[in-house]
């Protein structure tokens, strides 16, 4: 094979030619000699010449190619049964990048090929299920004059459970550069202080579900030893895990741990703190376990996972599932009162109690809560001015709640379930901190924010602001409130404010004229028959005497509205009336610049108005 000689940028190096490019591998030979394979999967050797129709193979380079589908495929179109690993020589980074071609299975981490470095997965690629090769290529320069290795692995069967490589390049000049160049949380579109998942070894855009940048359903929040831990969704493919100790500022830590084998799914669950190694899964003079309650995707098989190392490192209990029973997502906590861990179950439009002195043997209560679905949470919380009453909320997965008593093996609703948002599908899966007696007690919720898409970046979806609950006396009964935890003021930018005024019918003002992020505070009096309508960047937000509307959301109360509180990021609005008796969470799709208020339809007074500028938390 002639390799070319390429091309460098004069504004790069000011040099007319780039080092030559060295071929790691062709696959061009009758067998895949030096490189070393495993499992059955790469056996009958490159796929070459004549094979190639058979198997649909298109776009290689040359006549031959690394495949894991011809073993005993015959005439016919390939084999995705054998499963196997295809491991290189160790050679040493010399260029800045690596070019190849793939194609097969798309399938992160079990049809796919890995750059390894010191042992660990650096970068990794898929095919887009198509026996198509498509060009690509690693910016390996973080690992220059490091030894590395390039293993392929088929660790799928099934529909694409195959992969396919070819033309493995060192060079400074590739055919096609990598699709994501901006460095993590630098891109222009990720929100600013709102959550997001990051790619730690793929060079995607527009990732999907169980892909790299993805999150959904929040899982396992627990707090310990002065940090805030946030785990998330990959859609069953893994938990993603984040870590706070001001919930404003998250380091976003390897995902804690994956799917079993291929679509087996790591589910949504609970993480708890087990002091007394009630489990025995512990270690004396060690860290207690942080035990993971998770289900399969058998909808049935409830496993845990556990962490020795406050989270750092994760092992699948070796005994999973802990039992079986139909459907999914375990809460679990420790309930003094009786001194036993209970677990809230979903499971057949009904919430499940179960009840266990060590976490691995569990008993139904036989209780069951109707008319539920999804994502429970539950815990207990004191009314507000009166510490000594304390009620217990069970919160659904749509951010419903309801509020009554529990004795540890049943729950008794005590009034009609209510709203935790009005923003409707942009609000979902919430769930709140657990151990945080241990800390400052308050009781800290989140929720994804479904839909939140962003067109031609590596990541996809994000979490809501973490908001405090409280649960408050009103005219029509106990409400639970939630309004933004107080650390927000550290992320605070300039602050601009406006002194008392009542402003007449159309009257307007503009709060910013440009700018991405901003935490608006307000206090209001709103005659019957006006409105005061807030304008963020093309979305609008009409407040009433008793109720808010956004967009086909709305929501009243008995009192005045008296106060707002608007966050803004870059791609989402949350509204938070009367100290939270409202609140509002919507994706933003900005479609103007700018923030105005004004009043329509009478006379109105805002006692104060003040908008501060919103830093990011990377």
């Amino acid at each position: 094979m002639t390799l070319r000689l390429a091309l460098i940028s004069p504004l790069l190096l000011g040099s007319a030619l780039a080092a030559e490019d060295i071929l790691i591998a062709d696959f061009e030979g009758a067998s895949y000699a030096p490189w070393q394979a495993s499992g059955t999967a790469f056996n009958a050797g490159p796929a070459r010449g004549s094979s190639l129709g058979p198997l649909e193979i298109s776009n290689a380079v040359g006549g031959g190619v690394a495949c894991s589908e011809n073993f005993n495929a015959g005439g016919g179109t390939g084999n995705d049964g054998p499963q196997g690993k295809l491991l290189s020589p160790a050679f040493t980074i010399e260029r800045k990048y690596i070019a190849y071609r793939i194609g097969g299975g798309d399938y992160e981490r079990h049809a796919c090929m890995n750059l390894l470095v010191d042992g660990k997965i650096v970068k990794s690629a898929t095919g887009r299920n198509s026996d198509a090769l498509y060009a690509a290529s690693w910016d390996v320069s973080a690992w220059s004059g490091k030894q590395a290795q390039i293993d392929i692995v088929d660790e799928a069967s099934g529909g694409w459970g195959h992969i396919l490589v070819d033309h493995l390049v060192q060079t400074d000049a590739p055919p096609v550069l990598p699709v994501v160049t901006t460095p993590v949380y630098q891109e222009a579109a990720r929100p600013l202080y709102h959550f997001t998942a990051r790619q730690w070894t793929m060079d995607r855009l527009n990732p999907g579900m169980r892909q790299e940048g993805w999150l959904n359903d929040l899982n396992g929040m627990i707090y310990y030893k002065g940090e805030y831990h946030m785990f998330a969704q990959r859609w069953n493919k893994c938990w993603i895990h984040a870590v706070s100790k001001d919930l404003v500022h998250w380091e976003e830590l390897q995902p804690a741990f994956w799917e079993e084998a291929l679509d087996t799914g790591v589910q949504s669950g609970s993480c708890v703190i087990d002091v007394n190694n009630s489990s025995g899964l512990g270690q004396a003079g060690g860290e207690p376990p942080m035990v993971a309650f998770w289900s399969r995707n058998d909808n049935k098989s409830h496993c845990i996972s556990y962490s020795l190392d406050r989270g750092r490192t994760w092992q699948h209990y070796a005994n999973n599932p802990v039992f079986v029973f139909p459907e999914r997502d375990p809460k679990v906590f420790w309930h003094a009162a009786s001194n036993k861990w209970v677990m809230v179950m979903y499971g057949s439009d009904k919430y499940h109690i179960f009840t266990s002195t060590n976490l691995l043997t569990w008993n139904n209560e036989n209780n069951p809560i109707p008319n539920a679905f999804e994502c429970p949470d539950f815990f207990e919380l004191a009314v507000e001015g009166s510490p000594g009453t304390k009620k217990w909320v069970l919160v659904y997965a749509d951010g419903r709640y309801s509020i009554g008593n529990f004795n540890g093996t049943k729950f008794t609703e005590e009034q009609p379930r209510q709203l935790g948002d009005i923003g409707g599908v942009a609000f979902y899966a919430t769930q709140s901190f657990d151990n945080v007696d241990t800390g400052d007690g308050r009781r800290i919720q989140v929720a994804w924010m479904r839909e939140s898409n962003f067109a031609g970046q590596p990541f996809s979806q994000q979490v809501t602001f973490p908001c405090e609950l409280k649960l408050k006396s009103t005219p029509a009964g106990l409400r639970m409130f939630r309004q933004p935890v107080r650390e927000i003021t550290k992320l605070a930018g300039e602050v601009k404010s406006w002194p008392c005024e009542t402003y007449t019918a159309n009257r307007s003002i503009t709060v910013s004229e440009s700018g991405e992020a901003f935490r608006i505070e307000a206090e209001v009096e709103i005659p019957q028959g006006s409105t005061v309508l807030i304008n963020v960047r093309g979305m609008e937000l009409r407040l009433q005497k008793n109720s808010l509307r956004v967009g086909d959301s709305f929501g009243s109360i008995p009192d005045d509205v008296k106060k707002v509180e608007i966050l803004v990021d870059r791609a989402s609005v949350e509204a938070f009336v009367n100290e939270g008796q409202i609140s509002c969470t919507k994706v933003l799709r900005p479609n103007a610049p700018g923030i105005t208020l004004k009043v329509q339809g009478g006379e109105a007074t805002v006692h104060s108005l003040k908008r501060t500028a919103l830093k990011g938390m990377w």
